[in-house]
């Protein structure tokens, strides 16, 4: 199955962003992929009010993007924000960390579940935590779905894995700083060896390098997305600007690795960790 990691820079403006899902979903179905994955906050940066934009996943902006999955017959993975619960210890509105996996037979949802409370940041005042894990399957496959700040959350990896997923799809817009673009592709190639499976990580690029003014001190991406084989291997990586990866991957190389690198049967379950 061919896919595709489309590491595009977004901003405030939902529909210009949307024309963006149109644009680069047209340039990955031209390459034959059968499923492109967009960044964490395509449709709105961070750093701009959340809450005005967050709807259903079959509102608006979701049904536009199911339709262009659909119109090019392509699986389109694509974070957005969806409407929360009022913060419990104050009077204010939160929306949910979302991502929409929509096209081809394909309609389904994966709020974040660990938001970013770290170097700094604290995702948690704004945003409500997601309570499920929500994998799907397409073109003979199984993926699971997580969001950035999961990565650094292992168990959540194995879990897919365990559970059949041959790949974990990772939309992110992973904050600057001293040593985490390192700490990015590190923990890409971890959570792929450590489970055992492909994992597609698709970050949003840096403004900066495309051009876009961005609301300082926000997460809006670091560029440097990448795809990675279950055996550790990048199949593909992208530099700071948008750019459009593309891989092929299968169940084969999976049941491989499994074979060869049995950690998810080799673990001990005995230890109570």
């Amino acid at each position: 199955m061919r896919i595709a990691v489309a590491q595009i820079v977004t901003g405030e403006d939902i529909q210009e962003n949307l024309r963006l899902v149109e644009t680069w979903t047209a340039r990955a179905a031209e390459v034959g992929a059968e499923l492109v994955v967009f960044p964490e906050a395509t449709q709105r940066a961070f750093g701009y009010s959340l809450t005005p934009i967050a709807e259903d996943v079959s509102g608006a902006w979701g049904s536009a993007v199911h339709k262009i999955g659909q119109r090019h017959g392509v699986v389109v993975v694509v974070g957005m924000f969806t409407p929360g619960a009022p913060a419990e210890d104050e009077n204010r509105q939160r929306v949910k960390n979302t991502l929409l996996a929509a096209g081809p037979s394909v309609f389904v949802s994966y709020d974040k579940l660990h938001l970013y409370d770290a170097f700094g940041f604290q995702e948690s005042r704004t945003v409500e935590p997601g309570q499920r894990q929500v994998r799907f399957g397409t073109g003979g496959l199984l993926f699971g779905l997580a969001t950035c700040y999961d990565i650094r959350f292992p168990e959540l990896f194995r879990s897919h894995a365990v559970n059949g997923t041959h790949a974990t799809i990772l939309p992110a817009s992973w904050a600057a700083g001293p040593g985490k673009v390192e700490q990015w592709k590190t923990l890409a190639i971890a959570r792929a060896l450590d489970s055992t499976q492909y994992v597609i990580a698709c970050g949003q690029g840096l403004p900066a390098a495309a051009g876009v003014e961005a609301p300082e001190g926000a997460p809006t991406g670091v560029g440097h997305s990448l795809i990675v084989s279950p055996t550790g291997e990048i199949l593909a990586a992208a530099g700071e600007e948008p750019e459009l990866l593309v891989a092929d991957i299968d169940a084969e190389t999976v049941q491989h690795a499994r074979k060869v690198l049995p950690v998810l049967v080799n673990a001990r379950q005995d230890l109570n960790l």
